[in-house]
């Protein structure tokens, strides 16, 4: 397996690229938006630039992964005779569902099709093709060339030669993959999300504060970094997406959404990525500002 294609030059797309290609694959890097992948090629180049800087890699090894990376803004181009395809698009399932079946046109039979999606089912999206045992969940973990964990899914129709293969090809990434089977949310969002859910839910309560939440969590339990602002650097949408996936799926109230965290995504609050969560990033310096709506 040398040539591996990568579906979204987002934030998971362009971490995905950047470990493929430092690890000697040859990588196709595919959006609809040119502007995209410019400035998804931008980012990798500051990413790589950080490693450098750090000594973590040297510069032949920063200008092998610029060489490994190719961009594409069509797909049928971009997915021909790769080995394998991993789609990292918007967490949408109707959007993924349109790309697998495409992909299935446009790929060979043995391709293995991977998806880097959090929640949505690999069996439904494995259901969208004519090869679902070529299918396989590939959940990596943002900041990508950081974090080290891949969570690999099975569909219920996925082939072990397919598990292995992915298995084995994590491995050869530096990361550490951990296997599970197609259920909503799989392990690491069905036990993420309640929790910040609930975070959110003592917040909505008045039960206390942002920062009193957050660092309750982080010092009494060890994490290093509190519900909250994991959230806001998530995405407050994501995060509301997932949870309607997992109330959906097993119909517990349990998994329901904090009606906060419905407004505060009703109104463009979406964390990080908008400026303004539980913190406020517009601005900000280093420290962490906790948005004026939430001020004690």
């Amino acid at each position: 397996m040398q040539k591996v294609a990568v579906i979204g030059a987002g934030t998971m797309g362009n971490g995905i690229a950047h470990v493929f290609a430092q690890n000697g694959f040859t990588v196709h890097l595919i959006d609809v938006a040119q502007p995209a992948l410019d400035k998804a090629l931008d980012t990798i180049v500051r990413n790589l630039n950080r490693q450098l800087a750090k000594e973590i890699i040297t510069e032949s090894v920063k200008q092998d992964t610029i060489a490994n990376l190719h961009t594409f803004t069509d797909l049928a181009t971009g997915v021909k005779d790769v080995d394998l395809v991993v789609e990292a698009a918007t967490e949408n399932a109707d959007l993924k569902l349109r790309i697998f079946r495409d992909l299935d046109q446009f790929t060979a039979p043995g391709t293995i099709l991977a998806t880097n999606t959090s929640s949505i089912s690999i069996t439904k999206i494995a259901a969208a093709t004519s090869k679902p045992g070529k299918v396989i969940g590939m959940h990596f973990m943002n900041p990508v060339p950081v974090m080290k964990l891949v969570e690999i899914i099975n569909g219920y129709a996925t082939e072990n030669e397919v598990t292995d293969t992915v298995r084995e090809l994590s491995l050869k990434l530096g990361k550490v993959p951990c296997i599970v089977n197609d259920y909503p949310g799989f392990i690491a969002n069905r036990i993420l999300m309640p929790m910040i859910n609930e975070a959110i839910q003592a917040l909505y309560e008045g039960v206390a504060g942002v920062e009193s939440i957050d660092t309750v969590m982080k010092l009494g339990m060890a994490h290093p970094m509190g519900p909250l602002q994991l959230a806001d650097f998530i995405g407050l949408d994501v995060c509301l997406s997932i949870l309607r996936v997992l109330h959906d799926g097993f119909g517990q109230p349990k998994y329901a959404p904090c009606p906060l965290l419905v407004n505060m995504v009703t109104a463009g609050h979406l964390g990080v990525k908008s400026g303004k969560g539980f913190y406020k990033y517009e601005g900000a310096g280093k420290d962490l500002v906790v948005s004026d709506r939430f001020r004690q």
